[in-house]
């Protein structure tokens, strides 16, 4: 099984590079972040005719959640917290014997700004989350946009950035609460090694060749399925090309029984 995640940053606007990623990677399964598009406007009929099924939550120009797999998913839920206007941030969904989470994390603005103590609450909730509705001796995925650096080497420039929204202690040491829960990152678990980012920034120029990143995309698992876990890996191609998302595709594959 592959399983993959990417941040759009509109998915009318990325459409022909996911079609054309599906094409070329054949994953199982996509959960794509920052749809920025309504239900009703969501591409579904795409999908469908590339083969894939997909449920999402959106909301208009910001924000949205979508998971497209090859088996039609069920069991779906789009609320995480019990807000009665919770933007669409999160999305779970059973695709064949696997649940399946997709987060977009909100990014915090600022420290110490009500952004970010939001995104701090968020956070909470997730796990909250996991441990009244999830086991972590079940598979299970998590993925998605989690707007978190966790490691120096999980950033271009630690010590510049240290402290900032993205790279703060208070975010990381909920990071690992997840991972304390039960969650391991596939990612390092296959590639320990420095700059595997998965976000270079608009803003700076020729990020990607000045290998001026971020990795704050995930894709964790539970033991049961973490295990199983034979590569993971960060397709940085798609960054290059024309219009691209500020973000990239990262891939994690499973050799299930």
């Amino acid at each position: 099984m592959k399983c993959a995640t990417f941040n759009t940053n509109s998915i009318r606007a990325r459409l022909p590079i996911v079609l054309n990623w599906l094409e070329q990677e054949q994953p199982d399964i996509l959960c794509i972040q920052e749809t920025k598009v309504q239900d009703k406007d969501f591409p579904g009929q795409d999908f469908q005719d590339a083969g894939y099924s997909a449920v999402y939550k959106g909301q208009k120009s910001y924000n949205g959640v979508a998971i497209v797999s090859r088996d039609p998913a069920d069991e779906v839920q789009v609320a995480l917290t019990r807000e009665a206007d919770e933007p669409a941030r999160f999305l779970r969904c059973r695709v064949g014997e696997i649940p399946v989470i997709n987060v977009y994390v909100p990014q915090g603005f600022a420290v110490g700004s009500e952004k970010f103590a939001y995104k701090l609450r968020w956070l909470n909730e997730l796990l909250e989350h996991l441990r009244t509705s999830c086991s972590p001796d079940q598979p299970l995925i998590v993925a998605g946009d989690f707007n978190v650096a966790l490691e120096p080497m999980d950033v271009y420039d630690p010590e510049g950035l240290r402290g900032e929204v993205g790279f703060h202690p208070d975010e990381q040491a909920l990071m690992h609460d997840l991972f304390e829960w039960g969650l391991i990152d596939v990612l390092r678990k296959h590639r320990p090694q420095g700059e595997q980012f998965t976000f270079w920034d608009y803003r700076i120029p020729n990020a990607l060749k000045r290998k001026m990143g971020w990795r704050i995309d995930y894709i964790l698992a539970t033991r049961p399925l973490a295990d199983l876990s034979v590569d993971s890996w960060i397709d940085t191609a798609a960054r290059s090309l024309p219009k691209p998302s500020d973000h990239t595709f990262l891939a994690a594959e499973f050799a299930l029984p």
